[in-house]
């Protein structure tokens, strides 16, 4: 993922979780959705925000790549 300077806001990551949804596997919007609910750190929203953007345009590999990522923050 490319660098970005601006930083997202919660709402900014909701509004493109949202977008995104249709596209994520199994359950991990709703996932996803209920953790924006707890206190995240300035460089995960950034960091979350990046993984959703464009994931519907992504290739099969990079989308399993970012699912990875993206479960990380799941724990």
């Amino acid at each position: 993922m490319g660098e970005c300077r601006l930083n997202h806001s919660v709402e900014d990551v909701q509004n493109k979780l949202a977008e995104q949804a249709p596209f994520l596997p199994g359950d991990r919007a709703a996932q996803l959705s209920a953790l924006l609910e707890t206190d995240f750190s300035q460089e995960q929203l950034n960091e979350l925000f990046h993984l959703l953007k464009k994931y519907d345009l992504a290739s099969a590999e990079e989308r399993l790549n970012r699912d990875e990522q993206m479960a990380s923050f799941l724990g």
